[in-house]
């Protein structure tokens, strides 16, 4: 459907080209595989550093930098956590487990699943809290965010039902007996003492991880950063220091979180240029 509507409206597309230089005069002048093409208007969409294997480049960063304009610092965002060696040899068995949490820092937070993979923390919940993430901070976790889990665990204090045996009502048996190996000593709940079952209830409900990094560009699904909105106008996407030059999409520093609105940023203000360039 795009070709066939870029093809009614005369658009013509080259494929396979290797940019050697953009200039502007009077007019912006885009070198190609030794031919020159000639503009009034130079909109880049090429998009951020996220999957390179797709082509990705940091062309357009290199563009506004090029024109003078700023761009922000760039990292990988929407991205899986890597495991510090220490929890990489404890919870690489877990791969493929899924468990619903709460997932903060940095003062924000996100519910949504976290997923155990053989080196990282992955699944919706780590994605969201990745673009927050810095090197050294740590991860918060809430493991039961919509359970009373001390309440839970009050109601069965005379009983000599060992407490990972009532943690395994909550959450997938391979997950909840690695995690009680690390961290408790299962026993019967009427043998702890009250501190010990606060001590359990407050890991739990913050259980904190320091992963030693992200997947990378190869897996993030967007790049944090990019081409400082305040160069380019909120109508138009045209840069205000150079008339003419627009920039789009992911190669502005705009990030959305999961659920389309990263696809709809790109739409919505290439059509903004569209409407001017």
């Amino acid at each position: 459907m795009l070709r066939k509507e870029c093809g009614e409206a005369g658009v013509k597309i080259h494929l396979n080209c290797q940019i050697s230089e953009i200039d502007k005069q009077k007019l912006f002048k885009v070198t190609i595989n030794s031919n020159a093409f000639l503009s009034g208007s130079l909109v880049i969409a090429t998009g951020g550093l996220s999957y390179p294997k797709l082509g990705a480049t940091g062309l357009g960063h290199k563009i506004a930098e090029k024109f003078g304009l700023m761009v922000t610092p760039l990292k990988p965002a929407l991205v899986p956590l890597l495991f510090n060696q220490k929890d990489l040899s404890s919870f690489s068995e877990l791969s493929g487990v899924s468990v619903k949490t709460k997932v903060s820092c940095n003062n924000k937070e996100f519910c949504g699943n976290i997923l155990f993979t053989h080196k990282m923390l992955s699944g919706p919940a780590i994605l969201q809290i990745s673009s927050y993430w810095n090197n050294g901070d740590a991860v918060h976790i809430d493991l039961l965010p919509d359970v009373d889990i001390y309440g839970h665990i009050i109601k069965k204090r005379q009983s000599r039902m060992e407490i990972k045996n009532l943690l395994a009502l909550y959450f997938p048996k391979r997950f909840i007996q690695k995690w009680c190996e690390m961290y408790i000593r299962s026993k019967p709940i009427c043998q702890y003492t009250d501190k010990e079952l606060e001590d359990i209830v407050r890991r739990l409900k913050n259980w904190e991880i320091k992963p030693s990094g992200t997947e990378g560009y190869s897996r993030a699904e967007v790049t944090l950063g990019g081409v400082d909105t305040d160069e380019l106008s909120s109508k138009t996407m045209a840069a205000k220091k150079v008339p003419g030059l627009y920039f789009v999409g992911e190669v502005v520093d705009v990030t959305g979180q999961l659920g389309g609105y990263n696809l709809q940023w790109a739409w919505s203000s290439g059509y903004a240029a569209g409407r001017y360039a």
